[in-house]
């Protein structure tokens, strides 16, 4: 490497162009070949820097949504089970829910793949550089216990209602404790007020969701305006996961789980 080549790279590193470095004796040689012009050079340089930054960018806002697995719409059979309202889930893949401020409920029995779409769905947020988190609810209600008990309940129900997009896997699961249906009170209310979306999924319908919280009008005030304010899809049908096994696994209880 010579002076000046030395010189350069310090440089670019100062000014946090280091992208620039992974391409830069790829493109000196297509401008030495007469195949960029000077500004050409400057031009693809600078794409270069822009297009590692958006990927680091994208896997970091990845690493934070915290998903389960990192799925598609792409890899999702939906010729699987003709049942799957698959217009429905493909119109949703065009975020507008999203720019409005929506959420999307998905429901139906287990196995059919609504973790699946509910992460593929939350994937294609993060691609329009859209903050995601995804955790299961009886986690998200256990966090927000523990915040009552060490006093740091105000900071973790704001660390909750703060993606663009939170994602509540197993809502609905079980009856729920005076204090987790006013956790979850608090929080869907936060990101109602901020305009942020929300996914679901749940095994039961959004109607049998009332009958879960043991104060009915907690209820009524919470899941009226959830309901009222989202995108239902029943994903019915056979079980995905059989499609998803490897060849010869045997089936096992624990796999029945969404």
């Amino acid at each position: 490497m010579s002076v000046v080549d030395a010189s350069l790279h310090t440089s670019l590193r100062a000014l946090k162009l280091s992208g620039m470095l992974d391409t830069l004796d790829a493109r000196l040689a297509q401008a030495r070949n007469g195949e960029l012009g000077h500004l050409d050079f400057l031009q693809v340089l600078c794409h270069d820097e822009i297009a590692r930054r958006d990927t680091t960018s994208m896997q970091r806002r990845v690493r934070r949504a915290r998903f389960e697995q990192l799925s598609t719409l792409e890899e999702f059979d939906f010729g699987a089970s003709p049942k799957l309202p698959a217009a429905q889930i493909r119109d949703l893949a065009a975020l507008r829910w999203l720019h409005a401020g929506e959420s999307v409920i998905l429901y139906g029995p287990v196995g059919v793949g609504k973790s699946h779409i509910a992460q593929a769905l939350g994937l294609l947020a993060i691609r329009q550089q859209a903050e995601v988190r995804f955790t299961k609810t009886s986690r998200a209600l256990a966090d927000l216990a523990g915040g009552h008990a060490d006093r740091t309940w105000a900071k973790r129900l704001a660390e909750l209602a703060r993606p663009a997009v939170l994602i509540l896997d197993d809502f609905a699961m079980r009856e729920l404790s005076p204090q987790q249906a006013d956790d979850l009170y608090e929080l869907i209310s936060e990101r109602a007020q901020a305009g942020r979306s929300l996914i679901l999924t749940s095994n039961r319908a959004p109607q049998d969701w009332y009958p879960l919280f043991p104060n009915a009008v907690v209820a009524e005030s919470l899941l009226d305006r959830l309901i009222n304010n989202s995108h239902q899809v029943f994903m019915n049908g056979p079980s995905y996961r059989p499609n998803k096994r490897p060849k010869g696994a045997a089936r096992t209880p624990q796999s029945d789980n969404e």
